[in-house]
């Protein structure tokens, strides 16, 4: 299972890559293979300024369906339009072209709640 150390993560199995002013959005390894193979991902809530917790999406697989959380306050700029069809994107490079969503932050941005890899590391292995 690969935990990047340059990403950091939630407890809900989101990862997050901020680059200034912006960030990219997935679900980590650990998620996806615990979801299975995914079949769709749908984006609830596009172009909208959304807080750290609230739903902004879901991720269909075989086994389940899963709610994806937002990891910081932002707007969604951009939805990884490759995922519509090639959702199994998310399954095979989930840190690469399998993103979900960039997002353009909150000024105020608090990242106090996310974790490191190894901290992520921890938590995915109890």
């Amino acid at each position: 299972m690969k935990i990047p150390s340059e990403l950091q993560y939630t407890k809900d199995h989101e990862w997050i890559k901020i680059q200034g002013e912006y960030a990219f959005v997935g679900i980590t390894d650990y998620a996806q293979s615990m979801l299975g193979d995914v079949v769709y991902v749908d984006i609830e809530r596009p172009d909208e300024f959304l807080e750290s917790g609230e739903v902004f999406g879901v991720v269909e697989a075989v086994k389940t369906v899963a709610d994806l959380f937002m990891p910081v306050d932002g707007e969604i700029i951009e939805v990884n339009s490759a995922l519509s069809e090639s959702p199994e994107l998310v399954n095979s490079d989930p840190y690469g072209q399998g993103w979900i969503i960039r997002v353009k932050i909150s000024d105020d941005i608090s990242t106090d709640h996310l974790i490191d890899s190894a901290a992520y590391s921890e938590l995915v292995a109890t």
